[in-house]
């Protein structure tokens, strides 16, 4: 993570897609589903609009500050206490982010395969890997992470074609039941995870070496509609597979892989699936414990920028194992307190300082036409 340490465009635009599928390809239907049933498909639409308006807006600011970093211009705008006043609570927001998906790799493996292994050493594990990685810099992390997410997808892919004559388009229908209303609270949590997630690529877009202006943009935007397309592609194979059963089922897709047996010869491919998950969680953790140790870095203004991984991710781990007295406690904090808060920590100060930058270069452009 040292400042002369660069990556292509390409290469972040794949770990913005490992970023944003993540553990949420695993997680996104089944509470979706059970909040809005069949128009779980609808939530995921308009929340993927708000999440692309959110891509804009730290598009722009990159743009705008080419070469600066996030800390830099809300320095700027702000001042030094109101940047720290912006910063301290994104990092405690990120802190409780990165606690939440070692629990969710630690509950997902104890609950499916794994019942009798303790979560923590899920989480002791997964976070140690992560650590090792954001060690190694952001040029590793592009390298493996173009690899890693092109398995995972191969994987997504394969399973979608091997339960395509299981599905049954019939259980789309009917649509909106109960009105709109379930329809806006599903676009509540698929809003706070992930798209409105996106908005940690503020501090990584300036990696990325951008020397032709649009190049990053349109990657970006690629990566984004891929990742909305594949979401949906899972929220309606959970729903044309399981029908109304499927609001009782926790792990959607995980379920309907072990429903896959083909002339008994390919069989139990769901320890493969799930392998491909835990892989896009790890990309996930490891791209959230960067960008917590790089802002850090940047406030303390380190000369060593790695001095801080390990001890980040020990305090990590020692939050995934008191934060919560029980897994319900977990899923009520995502479900229902973690997308106010990221809206609340992350989002609106991104939006006050694209605002203020919007009006700043209008008004720096009317004064020069006046002139």
């Amino acid at each position: 993570m040292k400042d002369q340490e660069t990556i292509s465009t390409g290469q972040m635009a794949f770990i913005f897609l490992s970023f944003l599928l993540g553990s949420a390809i695993v997680n996104i239907p089944s509470p979706l589903i059970a909040s809005s049933g069949n128009a779980a498909w609808l939530s995921l639409l308009i929340s993927f609009g708000i999440g692309l308006l959110l891509l804009c807006c730290i598009l722009f600011l990159n743009r705008q500050y080419e070469g600066l970093l996030l800390i830099d211009y809300s320095r700027k705008i702000f001042g030094r206490l109101g940047m720290f006043f912006f910063m301290i609570p994104f990092v405690l927001m990120l802190f409780l982010m990165l606690s939440n998906i070692l629990l969710d790799v630690g509950f997902f493996l104890h609950n499916t395969m794994m019942r009798t292994t303790p979560v923590e050493i899920f989480h002791l594990f997964m976070i140690i890997v992560a650590a090792a990685t954001v060690y190694e810099g952001i040029e590793v992390i592009g390298r493996m992470f173009t690899m890693l997410i092109l398995f995972v997808l191969a994987v997504f892919f394969i399973f979608v074609l091997l339960i395509i004559p299981m599905l049954h388009p019939e259980y789309l229908l009917p649509l909106l039941p109960d009105g709109w209303k379930p329809v806006f609270h599903g676009t509540y949590l698929a809003l706070g995870f992930p798209y409105a997630e996106v908005i940690l690529f503020a501090f990584l877009l300036p990696f990325a070496k951008n020397k032709n202006g649009g190049k990053l943009e349109k990657k970006m935007f690629i990566a984004m509609f891929f990742n909305g397309f594949l979401l949906l592609v899972a929220i309606l194979v959970s729903i044309m597979v399981l029908g109304p059963t499927g609001v009782e089922i926790k792990y959607a897709l995980f379920y309907i892989a072990t429903l896959i047996d083909i002339q008994d010869v390919l069989t139990r491919i769901e320890a493969v699936v799930a392998m491909s998950w835990i892989i896009g969680s790890y990309m996930k953790a490891t791209i959230v414990l960067f960008v917590i140790n790089f802002i850090l870095s940047q406030l303390f203004n380190l000369k060593d920028d790695r001095i801080l991984i390990f001890p980040v991710a020990l305090l990590t781990f020692l939050f995934s194992v008191i934060l919560y007295n029980h897994e319900l406690e977990f899923v009520e904090n995502v479900g229902t307190v973690w997308p106010l808060l990221i809206t609340v920590v992350g989002v609106l100060p991104i939006i006050i300082i694209t605002l203020v930058t919007f009006l700043k270069k209008k008004l720096k452009k009317e004064n020069q036409l006046g002139a």
